[in-house]
């Protein structure tokens, strides 16, 4: 018994951590959400869903510099909870999904903040436009994951984003060019 306990242990060290190998994760779409939340004619602040993430995160333990997000957002996946909200955002008046069906997200360096916390930047992709992006991440666990026993990590992130920067600048300033992102994700080892 004690064999097999040392045994798992080991393991587990091996896939967080212990060993020097970043570990690539492939992100779970069914447990990934981007929400994007901005000021409507200062009325109210609506949501909208990107949802259908694809994407991999390699994630160093020992040395989180290291890591690296690669991230797709088909803008199908969309959803402001509201049919009629989603077509006009869907539209050439917002992100024009029919000539930039997706937005893209590509890291460029991590820096470790210490106590779990991140500092990724990258280059978002969205309405044909890239820009550099920083994101404010938080690493909310790195463990086998209880149904399956894969190698799973969870990150919560923040950024705030221009979207006139991004082409993307109709009804500014009545409708906040300052969309604030709210992310939480889950992603487990490849197999």
């Amino acid at each position: 018994m004690f064999k097999k306990l040392v045994l798992a242990a080991a393991l587990a060290g091996i896939a967080f951590g212990a060993s020097a190998d970043p570990v690539e994760y492939t992100i779970d779409p069914t447990h990934t959400m981007v929400l994007a939340s901005w000021n409507h004619f200062g009325y109210s602040n609506p949501t909208a869903n990107f949802g259908e993430a694809k994407g991999t995160i390699t994630y160093d333990a020992d040395a989180p510099e290291n890591s690296k997000v690669e991230v797709v957002l088909p803008l199908s996946g969309l959803t402001s909870f509201v049919a009629d909200l989603d077509k006009h955002l869907l539209s050439a008046d917002f992100f024009d999904a029919e000539n930039f069906p997706e937005a893209r997200f590509s890291s460029t360096s991590v820096r470790d903040l210490g106590e779990g916390r991140l500092q990724v930047t990258g280059d978002l992709t969205l309405h044909g436009v890239t820009r550099p992006v920083v994101l404010d991440v938080t690493l909310n666990k790195a463990a086998p994951h209880p149904m399956g026993n894969v190698p799973t990590v969870g990150f919560d992130a923040t950024t705030t984003i221009k979207r006139s920067e991004f082409g993307i600048g109709m009804y500014v300033p009545a409708v906040s060019d300052e969309v604030e992102l709210r992310i939480t994700t889950e992603a487990s080892a490849k197999g």
